[in-house]
């Protein structure tokens, strides 16, 4: 047999493997059709501008993902970590005042939102177990693994304490694990799933607040407990749950049709919130919502394939009532790849991230 003939058939053999292999990977997932709001143009209050290219770095000697950014008294940082593209290995690493970083608690798993209770135990969305609380020696107890309907919290993603102790927080998913691949697929299938919780430390219960999200996210309770944001990544807003008042009990839209990929909330000490993001907006991801097969299509395909999430930070300071009051971008991403979580401290704006190596140290 010639070379040439040989050369045709690894050719063809090769075309059908790819073929048949992203047709058995897209058969893997079940989207339906959404077709998001035309983007805000960058003009106005969303202006970019190059504010967080000043923006330090705090060094995390090995590990990545600081997803969520918790800060106790004495002004130590702490946030879940996990090995470099391995989320299946991961810790709550210290960084105390003088910058040394320690392991705090070796959880198995990538851990993300993280808020201390007023005993200073460490409450986290852990991976592996669900909602845990970490007391002061690094021991973890696990507060709940599902809702009160037996739906698991699978990705556990943020989490917030009123001042009456109580514990909200979100849930991704209650049918995939974290992953990478998972985490596109709960985006490209644009199914209600996870939502907002509460958890009660009194008596040790469950309620569902918002029952489904489209990738629920950052959470924070407000000022005056009235009402508690959860961030819905995948429908670009901020959705919010009347705790008080004449609209307890209900839910509306905070903020909507954002310029990028919501992430974290926080609140600050007047009653506003940071806004971090992971991303800008991808207008191929978007182009791709309205088409189920494209979608079944673009999941199928190897990895370097998809649509990539661009490096780009943007930072954005919301009024208690959801005006935007400023936004502060790093368009190249060098300085600010993506900012997951936002907590403020004496003027300082520490940013998280999923992937990356450090935590960002931004001087208002």
């Amino acid at each position: 047999m010639s070379i040439k003939r040989v050369t045709k058939y690894v050719v063809v053999s090769v075309i059908l493997i790819f073929i048949f292999s992203t047709w058995i990977k897209s058969t893997r997932i079940d989207p339906v059709a959404w077709t998001p709001p035309q983007k805000p143009k960058l003009e106005g209050v969303f202006k970019t501008n190059e504010l967080l290219q000043k923006t330090e770095w705090i060094d995390l000697k090995g590990w990545y993902g600081p997803e969520d950014i918790a800060i106790d008294k004495a002004g130590n940082l702490y946030c879940g970590v996990h090995k470099k593209n391995n989320f299946e290995e991961g810790a709550i690493v210290k960084i105390d005042k003088a910058g040394v970083l320690s392991v705090f608690c070796n959880t198995g798993k990538w851990v993300a939102g993280l808020h201390f209770d007023a005993s200073g135990n460490l409450i986290a969305c852990d991976q592996k177990r669900g909602l845990i609380s970490v007391n002061p020696q690094g021991k973890i107890t696990t507060l709940a693994s599902q809702d009160e309907y037996g739906r698991p919290f699978l990705i556990p993603n943020d989490v917030d304490i009123a001042s009456d102790g109580k514990i909200y927080f979100s849930n991704t998913s209650s049918k995939y694990a974290f992953s990478m691949s998972n985490a596109l697929k709960v985006v490209l299938e644009a199914r209600p799933d996870g939502g907002l919780f509460c958890y009660n430390p009194t008596t040790k219960s469950i309620e569902t607040l918002i029952d489904s999200s489209f990738f629920g996210n950052g959470v924070a309770v407000s000022q005056a407990d009235d009402f508690v944001l959860m961030v819905d990544l995948g429908k670009y807003r901020v959705l919010r749950y009347w705790l008080k008042g004449a609209k307890k009990g209900t839910i509306d839209t905070f903020i909507e049709n954002l310029p990028g990929l919501p992430n974290g909330i926080s609140r600050r000490v007047d009653g506003s919130f940071w806004l971090g993001f992971s991303s800008c907006r991808n207008d191929d991801l978007d182009n791709l919502q309205p088409s189920v097969w494209l979608k079944k299509l673009v999941y199928g395909l190897p990895d370097f394939m998809k649509p990539a999430m661009q490096a780009y930070g943007i930072v954005m300071h919301l009024s208690a009532t959801g005006e935007v009051l400023k936004t502060y971008y790093d368009t190249s991403g060098e300085r600010v790849p993506e900012a997951s979580s936002i907590e403020e401290q004496d003027g300082v704006l520490y940013l998280g991230g999923d992937l990356i190596g450090h935590i960002g140290k931004y001087r208002l």
